[in-house]
């Protein structure tokens, strides 16, 4: 129901009112939110009840007499609805801004321009310092206000949303620091001391003050990919692509880093291309990889599988799986691996690297699971579709067209 409908039932329902449109049961009928519309049976089942609505709902009339105050309203604000409705809006709701001053006295809803339609949501305070969300719509008639709606909601996700952010900016200037001190000390010790070392011992920095800068390109990337992610604008450019031919390459890439050849197994049974960007895909492979290399024990496997789709004219998916064979996840951890800063038991990296990968997959449309191997290590499950050939229509034969 629109407010302005709300108004029309508020006047069709207010029986013998003083006059002034305030009905003798308005209160009554108010504070159970269920007022009685003049229309079909039909639509008093549907927007009749505002304690039906997650955010907060305050109604105030012409007057500024409260006349709506439902359920979420009471939550949020921690007031009565008994004693909010049918007073005064500035006084049952008593909000302030963020520097203390009085917002009904600063927005003047009943006075002041009459083009007005509203104030945008507003971090605002109540007595007792409890925060809310306020924002509000003038419905006027004419030039005057016929009614004031207040919108409130709790500020728990935004807070939320702050904290992940600060930490997010913790850990990024942590991670930063210490590769960035590296590089300026290093650089420094060479522009100034570079006749007293010898070549090998400045080869051994420059390697330093390069793999640093590595370092510090990596957690870019990273925080890029986050925002990208949380945006939903994280762009893939697909074709087809032999996921086996590209975990081979991935696990050549993590030999070279220093790991052995032996501790890899892969298992493709024939599967056909994927449907996937390679660059993310491979970015993919080698945060699980590097993962199970670094927390898990003996062999890696990896495992590439034909998923037949759940429904007819589905695309079929590819399947890879990760498994190591060290000591696991907790069955407690597992639902918090695919969240920020997760790190699990051992310190080191952002912990970022999961939430990202998590993000890469469901971008392909497939999705990312983790539990338990046989041999008692982790095991992560992804999939992705499968390369399909476009269609493509025989053309008609030449016809003559447009001809009488």
């Amino acid at each position: 129901m629109t407010a302005s409908e709300v108004g029309d039932e508020n006047r069709s329902g207010s029986g013998s009112g003083d006059g002034n449109g305030h009905g003798n049961g308005a209160p009554s009928a108010s504070r159970s939110i269920r007022q009685t519309p003049s229309r079909p049976t039909d639509e008093q089942n549907f927007g009749t009840d505002y304690d039906e609505l997650p955010d907060g709902v305050v109604i105030a009339d012409r007057h500024a007499r409260i006349v709506v105050f439902n359920r979420a309203a009471v939550r949020i604000t921690g007031i009565d609805a008994t004693s909010a409705v049918g007073r005064h809006l500035a006084d049952a709701l008593p909000l302030e801004d963020l520097e203390g001053r009085n917002w009904w006295r600063c927005t003047d809803p009943y006075g002041g321009l009459a083009i007005r339609t509203g104030q945008p949501e507003t971090h605002l305070l109540l007595p007792g310092g409890r925060d809310v969300l306020a924002t509000a719509r003038f419905v006027r008639e004419g030039r005057t206000v016929r009614r004031v709606v207040v919108g409130l909601r709790d500020t728990s996700a935004r807070v939320r949303a702050e904290r992940r952010h600060a930490d997010l900016i913790a850990t990024v200037a942590h991670e930063l620091r210490s590769p960035l001190t590296s590089v300026k000390g290093f650089t420094a010790t060479l522009l100034a001391k570079w006749e007293r070392f010898t070549d090998d011992q400045r080869k051994l920095m420059l390697e330093t003050v390069d793999a640093d800068a590595d370092r510090v390109t990596r957690l870019i990337a990273e925080l890029l990919d986050i925002a990208r992610i949380d945006s939903r604008r994280l762009q893939l450019a697909r074709y087809a692509v032999d996921v086996e031919e590209l975990i081979r390459e991935t696990v050549a890439g993590t030999v070279v880093a220093g790991h052995s050849e032996d501790r890899f197994v892969v298992a493709a049974s024939s599967a056909p291309a994927a449907f996937a960007d390679p660059d993310k895909l491979r970015q993919v492979l080698a945060n699980l990889l590097e993962n199970a290399v670094r927390h898990g024990d003996g062999h890696v496997s990896i495992t590439v599988e034909t998923v037949d789709p759940d429904t007819d004219g589905a695309p079929g998916m590819i399947a890879v799986t990760v498994d190591d064979e060290g000591p696991g996840i907790p069955q407690e951890m597992l639902g918090r691996v695919f969240t920020r800063f997760w790190r699990g038991n051992r310190r080191g990296g952002t912990g970022l690297g999961l939430y990202i990968v998590k993000g890469i997959i469901e971008a392909h449309g497939g999705t990312i699971t983790v539990g338990t191997a046989d041999s008692g290590g982790a095991r992560f499950r992804f999939t992705v579709p499968v390369f399909t050939e476009p269609a493509f229509v025989e053309p008609a034969p030449n016809e003559e067209r447009g001809t009488t």
